[in-house]
């Protein structure tokens, strides 16, 4: 997906809001747990549910690939499901010695047509190039993350400096390996104090947001802090949305927080 089409589906639809089907199969209501295709049946009603509310979803692998084979028919089978409008994340976290990373990025941008997939930087630019190779798609750079282990390397300072952290010179030497068309970078909403920081280091550049709902992190800051011209945001909601209920409504009651969700997205985008 070309950035444009991007940015042209958050003005239509005053949203940028990414709906996370990290689908576990333990938490899913129960009158579909004895389906043969549970996973499956329960991502199409949530995508049915949201899809005119939200401008991207985004897939994380390990809850499919702890399901074996099967597990990848129903990941497939859900980002083939999802529409061609909407912008499709495998948050996968890969990135390997280059000859590894081009079979990962043919994995999904090829095999499964994801048009993003999240990497880790801190095997530097060799093993990330070969996912910057293709073109309308994305590699979205762990930047600056959600969980409370980003104290430990993220954000220690550099030793020949006292000022800069270890994540802004990730942001800064990453922007330079790509461009705002095929770069974006994580940066978790529990993070809100550092986005206007982030926002020095990589203006224009989108952002996958993390952290809303459970975690914590509070939507007006990321817009505060966050929002560029182009709105420059992708907001992941996945539990908070996806096990909204656990009745037979349970897609009804999913897509009332996702209409929160882009209602307060709209106020913002004003």
């Amino acid at each position: 997906m070309q950035r444009s089409e991007l940015i042209s589906e958050i003005k239509n639809k005053k949203s940028f809001l990414c709906v996370g089907l990290d689908t576990d199969l333990n938490k899913i209501p129960e009158h579909l747990k004895d389906k043969p295709n549970a996973v499956l049946t329960f991502n199409k009603a949530i995508i049915d549910a949201t899809k005119d509310l939200c401008v991207s979803y985004k897939i994380n692998t390990a809850f499919y690939e702890a399901m074996g084979a099967k597990g990848w028919e129903i990941m497939e089978e859900t980002c083939n499901y999802i529409p061609s409008s909407h912008f499709k994340i495998a948050d996968a976290k890969r990135a390997d010695i280059g000859n590894t990373s081009s079979y990962y990025a043919k994995a999904f941008f090829e095999t499964l047509k994801f048009d993003a997939v999240t990497v880790a930087p801190y095997m530097g630019e060799d093993s990330i190039r070969p996912f910057l190779e293709y073109e309308n798609k994305w590699s979205i750079v762990l930047g600056l993350t959600s969980n409370k282990g980003a104290n430990d390397f993220e954000m220690l300072r550099l030793k020949d400096t006292s000022s800069e952290f270890l994540y802004e010179e990730v942001l800064s030497t990453v922007s330079k390996w790509g461009n705002e068309n095929n770069l974006m970078f994580v940066t978790g909403a529990t993070q809100a104090e550092e986005f206007t920081n982030i926002r020095k280091i990589v203006p224009n550049h989108f952002l996958l947001v993390p952290g809303v709902g459970f975690q914590g992190g509070s939507l007006k800051d990321v817009a505060t802090y966050g929002l560029n011209t182009d709105a420059g945001l992708l907001v992941n909601a996945s539990r908070a949305i996806i096990y909204a209920g656990n009745k037979d409504n349970f897609a009804d009651e999913a897509r009332i927080i996702a209409q929160q969700y882009q209602a307060e997205m709209a106020e913002y985008l004003i």
